[in-house]
């Protein structure tokens, strides 16, 4: 492809010396890395960046409205409160147990420039797994909204926890100091003035884990801000290309005619939602809405109201923007990216979004919460003409490599564990020192994944090592599976997941909820895929449900839940 010449020729430009991205070679907990020269030191001085847009409207939800200049000094005011008046020394952790709104965001501001370890709780936790991370992490301070501080109210006394709550607090006997209020006692004071190496922890994300509890993952400022730079990198390098190529603005779909703006569909407590939204956002000036939860109708509302450029969330939510928009009257035009994460997107939604949305550019991305959301993307022509690939890595500092079982790399077009080499890595799990050994080989994440690499170097991600069904010695790719069902036109969702199978070990299962109108019955689902997979692939058991999968916190299908379920129900059969 002349498009991928291009793209590494820009990226070649913009990272030579003397040039914004230029690059280094820095030694990190041993092992050696390329990293931004001109990144900031540190996250405070990355957030000072915001007064720099002053006037410009930095979050919106609802009535609530916030200029970059505004949000800045907010955060100031937070930061000098948890000093002055909560004690706070550099280096404590200062949770964060709400859902999206935007005070999050401001506490976050705040504790980073106060020196604090940021630590964001998964809002959908119950009250004994909130316990559980409370206790590993060693935070005392936390801010909340009323229904994760009445979750916490069994075992705050026992942990010391002192609260700073959003919202009304009047029907709960736990003490909670409102938020803006304490911000009030402090109107107008100077954001602090600390020198936090580039090397110490920012903030602690949990990874939900396929078993026991939830790791801790340690992101450190140096961590975070490669992350943030490689995506400005790729965003400044794409420009660049496209202006080589000879395109115009609009054909390249670079130029915007309204001001850039975010909707903001996926949890702050994840990396996309806090990395890829919120903070990008402040280097770019990007206005970012809140929405109180997923809704499609609101969502269009939203795009035409705000006059939406970027649209970032899981397949799901993509494909209902995509199948509601034929029928809606709201105007969508602004919208010039349509990103998705988290999940494989069918290919075949790729070319439904292209001709749904003329004047956007559809992407992909592929990363993890212990790469700070950095791995690879896969956008506009790219995206189209590999519809099925994860993208190629994300420049300039971030490796892949696939490995064998020995740990050997193997060639392009052979299978193997994604390993990661990049200084956007995190440092390792909080207080889990073998599992960090494990996970974390030389200065290589191993992620986990199953995928291969083709001669341009576009990664595919074939399954989870863990969740590939085996099946008489045979292996499916879950993903397979998956993409087949969603090319028959009744299908809406479909999960597909391993069952237990005393023949051969394991069956194939699948979870299925149609268009609405639509009428399939298993034996004509299965008649379908008979013409695009291999019998063995075929799913011997398939489930149509009335209404939209499990999904968990970040929007995903639960499809650990999906299996457990109909094991039981299997097993329940069987006996």
């Amino acid at each position: 492809m002349q498009e991928i010449e291009r793209l590494d020729q820009a990226v070649a430009s913009l990272t030579a010396e003397g040039q914004l991205f230029a690059l280094e070679d820095v030694q990190i907990r041993g092992d050696s890395y390329r990293s931004y020269l001109k990144q900031p030191r540190n996250l405070a001085a990355y957030l000072r960046l915001m007064q720099g847009h002053a006037d410009k409207e930095f979050v919106v939800m609802g009535e609530e409205r916030y200029t970059f200049a505004s949000g800045f000094q907010h955060g100031a005011e937070f930061a000098v409160a948890l000093r002055d008046r909560y004690g706070l020394a550099q280096g404590d952790r200062v949770a964060i147990a709400m859902r999206n709104n935007p005070q999050w965001m401001l506490g976050f501001i705040g504790a980073c420039l106060a020196g604090g370890i940021v630590v964001p709780m998964n809002s959908w936790w119950t009250s004994e797994e909130l316990e559980y991370g409370l206790e590993d992490c060693g935070a005392k301070l936390v801010l909340v909204d009323p229904e994760r501080a009445q979750r916490l109210e069994p075992f705050a006394a026992r942990l010391g926890l002192q609260l700073i709550g959003v919202g009304d607090f009047s029907r709960l006997a736990l003490p909670v100091t409102d938020f803006m209020s304490l911000l009030g006692d402090f109107e107008g004071v100077s954001a602090p003035e600390l020198d936090v190496d580039p090397d110490a922890d920012a903030c602690i994300m949990y990874t939900s884990g396929s078993t026991g509890h939830p790791k801790g993952a340690v992101q450190t400022h140096r961590s975070v801000l490669a992350a943030l730079y490689s995506w400005l990198l790729l965003g400044n390098a794409t420009n660049v290309a496209g202006r080589a190529a000879g395109k115009d603005a609009a054909e390249a779909g670079q130029t915007l005619v309204h001001s850039p703006c975010a909707l903001m569909t996926v949890p702050l407590f994840h990396a996309t939602g806090s990395h890829s939204l919120f903070l990008l956002s402040l280097i770019i000036g990007r206005k970012i809405v809140l929405m109180y939860k997923w809704d499609v109708q609101e969502a269009m509302r939203l795009i035409e109201a705000e006059r939406v450029t970027n649209f970032n969330g899981v397949p799901t939510m993509s494909a209902e923007l995509q199948a509601a928009a034929a029928e809606s009257p709201y105007d969508l035009s602004s919208l010039k990216e349509i990103y998705a994460g988290g999940a494989a997107r069918p290919p075949d939604q790729v070319k439904k979004i292209s001709d749904s949305f003329k004047g956007s550019s559809a992407g992909i991305g592929y990363g993890l919460t212990e790469t700070n959301a950095v791995g690879t993307v896969n956008s506009g022509a790219f995206y189209l003409a590999k519809p099925g690939s994860a993208g190629r890595a994300v420049p300039a500092v971030t490796d892949f490599r696939i490995v064998n079982e020995a740990g050997s790399e193997v060639a392009a077009g052979e299978r193997g564990e994604v390993c990661i080499h990049s200084p956007a890595n995190v440092r390792g799990y909080w207080n889990k020192p073998e599992a960090t050994a494990e996970a974390f080989v030389a200065g290589w994440f191993h992620s986990g994944d199953v995928g291969y690499m083709d001669e341009e170097g576009f990664l595919y991600i074939v399954d989870r090592i863990k969740d590939i069904i085996i099946r008489g010695g045979e292996n499916i790719s879950c993903i397979e599976v998956e993409a087949a069902i969603y090319q028959h036109d009744a299908v809406l969702e479909a999960a597909v997941f391993g069952l237990p199978d005393q023949r051969l070990g394991e069956s194939v299962g699948a979870a299925v909820v149609l268009n609405p109108g639509a009428i399939l019955e298993a034996a004509a689902l299965r008649a379908y895929l008979k013409e695009h997979l291999a019998a063995f692939k075929i799913p011997l058991h398939i489930w149509f449900h009335s209404e939209q999968l499990p999904r968990i916190a970040s929007g995903k299908i639960f499809k650990r839940q999906l299996k457990a379920d109909y094991a039981a129900v299997l097993e329940s059969q069987q006996g």
